[in-house]
Protein backbone atom coordinates (compact mmCIF):
# COMPACT_ATOMS: atom_id res chain seq x y z
CA UNK A 1 0.00 0.00 0.00
CA UNK A 2 2.73 2.46 0.78
CA UNK A 3 4.26 1.93 -3.17
CA UNK A 4 1.37 2.31 -4.25
CA UNK A 5 0.56 5.98 -2.46
CA UNK A 6 4.48 6.48 -3.27
CA UNK A 7 3.40 6.22 -6.97
CA UNK A 8 0.68 8.27 -6.72
CA UNK A 9 2.48 11.31 -5.30
CA UNK A 10 5.76 11.24 -7.15
CA UNK A 11 3.17 11.39 -10.40
CA UNK A 12 0.41 13.77 -9.07
CA UNK A 13 3.67 15.99 -8.39
CA UNK A 14 4.85 15.89 -11.95
CA UNK A 15 1.14 16.85 -13.40
CA UNK A 16 0.95 19.37 -10.52
CA UNK A 17 4.05 20.59 -11.62
CA UNK A 18 3.25 21.02 -15.43
CA UNK A 19 0.18 23.18 -15.07
CA UNK A 20 1.82 25.67 -12.45
CA UNK A 21 4.18 26.15 -14.94
CA UNK A 22 1.72 26.34 -17.60
CA UNK A 23 0.06 29.42 -15.78
CA UNK A 24 3.34 31.60 -16.22
CA UNK A 25 5.08 30.05 -19.33
CA UNK A 26 2.18 28.40 -21.42
CA UNK A 27 4.65 27.04 -23.31
CA UNK A 28 7.06 25.78 -21.42
CA UNK A 29 4.05 24.19 -19.32
CA UNK A 30 2.77 22.46 -22.49
CA UNK A 31 6.35 21.30 -23.50
CA UNK A 32 6.26 19.44 -19.99
CA UNK A 33 3.01 17.79 -20.62
CA UNK A 34 3.71 16.52 -23.82
CA UNK A 35 6.50 14.96 -22.29
CA UNK A 36 5.99 11.16 -22.07
CA UNK A 37 6.17 11.26 -18.18
CA UNK A 38 3.34 9.06 -17.17
CA UNK A 39 4.67 6.36 -19.82
CA UNK A 40 8.19 6.58 -18.38
CA UNK A 41 6.77 6.34 -15.18
CA UNK A 42 4.22 3.57 -16.03
CA UNK A 43 7.13 1.59 -17.87
CA UNK A 44 9.33 2.30 -14.30
CA UNK A 45 6.62 1.07 -12.07
CA UNK A 46 5.78 -2.19 -14.27
CA UNK A 47 9.82 -3.11 -14.76
CA UNK A 48 9.96 -2.64 -10.61
CA UNK A 49 6.96 -4.80 -10.54
CA UNK A 50 7.68 -7.19 -13.41
CA UNK A 51 11.03 -6.85 -15.18
CA UNK A 52 9.93 -8.85 -17.98
CA UNK A 53 11.55 -8.13 -21.26
CA UNK A 54 8.28 -9.46 -23.05
CA UNK A 55 6.02 -7.85 -21.03
CA UNK A 56 7.87 -4.49 -21.29
CA UNK A 57 8.03 -4.45 -25.18
CA UNK A 58 4.41 -5.15 -25.46
CA UNK A 59 3.33 -2.52 -23.43
CA UNK A 60 5.77 0.17 -25.00
CA UNK A 61 4.73 -1.35 -28.40
CA UNK A 62 1.12 -0.80 -27.53
CA UNK A 63 1.55 2.71 -26.43
CA UNK A 64 2.98 3.80 -29.24
CA UNK A 65 -0.38 2.80 -31.10
CA UNK A 66 -2.34 4.69 -28.36
CA UNK A 67 -0.76 8.09 -28.38
CA UNK A 68 -1.64 8.47 -32.32
CA UNK A 69 -4.97 7.89 -31.45
CA UNK A 70 -4.93 10.71 -28.59
CA UNK A 71 -3.10 13.51 -30.95
CA UNK A 72 -6.40 14.55 -32.94
CA UNK A 73 -7.75 16.08 -29.93
CA UNK A 74 -5.06 18.69 -29.06
CA UNK A 75 -5.72 20.08 -32.35
CA UNK A 76 -9.85 20.06 -32.21
CA UNK A 77 -9.66 22.16 -28.75
CA UNK A 78 -7.76 25.02 -29.87
CA UNK A 79 -9.80 25.11 -32.94
CA UNK A 80 -13.05 24.63 -31.08
CA UNK A 81 -12.18 27.22 -28.56
CA UNK A 82 -10.72 30.08 -31.20
CA UNK A 83 -14.54 29.43 -32.41
CA UNK A 84 -15.90 30.47 -29.50
CA UNK A 85 -16.85 27.20 -27.94
CA UNK A 86 -16.43 27.07 -24.49
CA UNK A 87 -13.56 25.08 -22.99
CA UNK A 88 -15.69 22.27 -21.13
CA UNK A 89 -17.56 21.80 -24.05
CA UNK A 90 -14.35 21.45 -26.43
CA UNK A 91 -12.31 19.25 -23.57
CA UNK A 92 -15.71 17.16 -24.10
CA UNK A 93 -15.56 17.34 -27.80
CA UNK A 94 -11.95 16.39 -27.81
CA UNK A 95 -12.65 13.14 -25.22
CA UNK A 96 -15.48 11.74 -26.94
CA UNK A 97 -12.84 12.36 -30.46
CA UNK A 98 -9.91 10.45 -28.72
CA UNK A 99 -12.78 7.39 -27.10
CA UNK A 100 -14.00 6.98 -30.67
CA UNK A 101 -10.49 7.12 -32.27
CA UNK A 102 -9.07 4.57 -29.51
CA UNK A 103 -12.32 2.23 -30.21
CA UNK A 104 -10.96 1.70 -33.70
CA UNK A 105 -7.33 1.80 -33.30
CA UNK A 106 -8.43 -1.06 -30.78
CA UNK A 107 -10.98 -2.34 -33.91
CA UNK A 108 -8.69 -1.50 -36.58
CA UNK A 109 -5.09 -2.17 -35.06
CA UNK A 110 -5.41 -6.69 -34.52
CA UNK A 111 -6.90 -6.40 -38.06
CA UNK A 112 -3.22 -5.24 -39.29
CA UNK A 113 -0.98 -7.23 -37.31
CA UNK A 114 -0.85 -4.75 -34.10
CA UNK A 115 -0.17 -6.59 -30.66
CA UNK A 116 -2.67 -3.84 -28.31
Amino acid sequence: MLYLALKAAISGVLIAAASTLAKRYPGFGALVASLPLVSVLGMIWLWSEKPDVETMAAHTGATFWYVLPSLPMFLLIPVLLRQGLGFWASLAAGCCLTILLYAAMTWAGPRFGLRL
